[in-house]
């Protein structure tokens, strides 16, 4: 019996590592995945291990490939984005904890450097805004703040990079990155396709440190055969959201997909235009593909499901995130109560780090379960907010998206979040679509599969939701901008 040929998936991601194994019908042979710890030691500062990311990888491949006796052609590697850390090239050993795309210890230095010419110039040469979101000003802050990390850097003994360049130097010996993470870092310069030396310079950050850039679908290197038990050549890295855009077979110019996790990104495929927003977007690399790079407008939002899990944790008022959806059906309508989810401040298109999550119109006959309801209705009122954003950036309406992430499972979310934005979704039948996104990378790079419409023929919809005119949401959404308004500033003398 011939051995079949597959493709392993890594995802490293903030909550939780996976890693996945695919075969030439995009179906999952194998899964393993285990949650990730985050520690908050000051109000605003989010880390987390850098061994621990690594040990996780490792031990989940290793159990994903025990699960399956195909032919492992190639791997493709999913990283988290922006978060970013330093270690010791002597010996690998990380200088400090890495730091996470949501922290917001750098607040400060961007608000004062976004006052600035040289702000201004970082802005225009990177196509980022000045948030302490993007890996820039973090990275800044470990050079400035770790004892010995200059030094280090002077003697060419010190490394940087994002969560990929930290795994791929430990799997593969190589120290690298590809386009699509490296335009997240507010380091690169995506007309250049480099990282930009003038930028670089107003930030007294050491281009030595740094990884080299490569395609996204091109030779990362070869993860070693004590490590996971065999040789596995790694044709592929991209950051998770892109990789979902790809995973989400979202090819063409006008695109768009949702990922519903920690947070909500929301990516709408340009084609091969560098685009310039004027309403708070992010200009990205989608990913580099033959030679030919593809680019995307993002919007992010940085609490989605972590809005319910705090409804969880943090108030107890559910048990369990699942118990949202029958609460929040419940009752009829929210009862008048809006939740603006800004419990970290406000991303895309508003970036108000002062921002502060906001609950109003709460009166004796607010229940639980009108909180709950406009919890979820708060995460689609803010998707709304970035298509919104994206319809007047490009001067084209947008008719349908596809969802994935694990709130998508929530048909309430997925039917409030149709009637909210206006438009069709379309629900991923394929939940993990990071993983399947790289994992279609690595593919096309090893030959399992040779054009994207042999992809799109993949793809397929779970369910199907229509926007109802009769709703009445299209009405609230006016009510919604002012509850935006009221959470905007709140923490800026704090």
């Amino acid at each position: 019996m011939k051995t079949q040929s597959a493709i392993l998936a890594i995802d490293q991601g903030t909550t939780r590592t996976k890693a996945l194994i695919f075969d030439a019908q995009a179906h999952c042979l194998a899964k393993a995945s285990s949650e990730i710890p985050l520690t908050y030691p000051c109000p605003g500062w989010v880390e987390q291990d850098p061994r621990v990311l690594l040990n996780s990888v490792l031990e989940n491949v290793r159990a994903a490939l025990n699960a399956t006796r195909a032919r492992i052609v190639a791997c493709g590697l999913a990283n988290q984005g922006e978060t970013v850390m330093i270690w010791r090239k002597s010996d690998g050993q990380p200088l400090y904890p890495a730091i996470s795309w949501q922290d917001r210890r750098t607040a400060a230095f961007c608000a004062r450097l976004a006052e600035s010419d040289e702000g201004r110039f970082i802005s225009e040469h990177t196509g980022l805004p000045l948030d302490p979101y993007f890996s820039a000003t973090k990275l800044r802050w470990l050079l400035d703040n770790v004892p010995e990390a200059r030094a280090l850097a002077a003697r060419g003994n010190l490394l940087a990079g994002t969560t990929d360049s930290w795994l791929l130097w430990n799997l593969t010996g190589q120290h690298l990155t590809d386009d699509a993470t490296a335009s997240r870092t507010m380091l690169y310069n995506p007309r250049l396709r480099a990282w930009d030396q003038d930028v670089l310079e107003m930030l007294n950050i050491p281009r030595s440190i740094l990884p080299a850039i490569r395609p996204t679908c091109s030779s990362f290197g070869t993860i070693r055969a004590d490590l996971s038990g065999q040789v596995i050549p790694v044709s592929a890295a991209i950051v998770d959201q892109q990789g979902a855009l790809f995973g989400q077979v979202c090819f063409a110019p006008g695109d768009v997909k949702v990922t519903y996790g920690t947070g909500a990104f929301i990516l709408l495929n340009t084609g091969r235009t560098l685009p310039a927003s004027q309403h708070g977007l992010v200009p990205t690399v989608a990913w580099t593909l033959d030679n030919e790079t593809s680019y995307a407008l993002d919007g992010g939002i940085y609490v989605a499901g972590a809005a319910v899990q705090w409804l969880r944790d943090g108030l107890g008022i559910i048990s369990h995130v699942e118990e949202s959806q029958a609460l929040a059906e419940s009752v009829p309508d929210n009862g008048g109560v809006f939740f603006v989810p800004a419990l970290t401040g406000l991303a895309a298109p508003y970036w108000d780090s002062s921002a502060r999550g906001a609950l109003l119109g709460l009166t004796r006959g607010t229940t639980r379960a009108h909180i709950v309801r406009a919890t979820l209705e708060g995460v689609a009122f803010r998707t709304r907010d970035i298509l919104e954003a994206m319809t007047r950036d490009t001067g084209r309406s947008i008719r349908g998206i596809k969802v994935d992430g694990g709130a998508s499972a929530n048909h309430f979310l997925m039917r409030v979040l149709a009637d909210i934005s206006g438009v069709e979704v379309r629900v991923s039948a394929i939940q993990e679509t990071t993983s399947l996104g790289v994992a279609f990378l690595a593919g096309l790079g090893s030959g399992l599969w040779r054009s994207q419409a042999e992809l799109s023929a993949l793809w397929h919809a779970s369910a199907v939701y229509a926007p109802r005119p009769s709703s009445g949401y299209a009405d609230l959404y006016p009510r919604w901008l002012e509850a935006i308004e009221r959470s905007r500033g709140w923490a800026k003398d704090v």
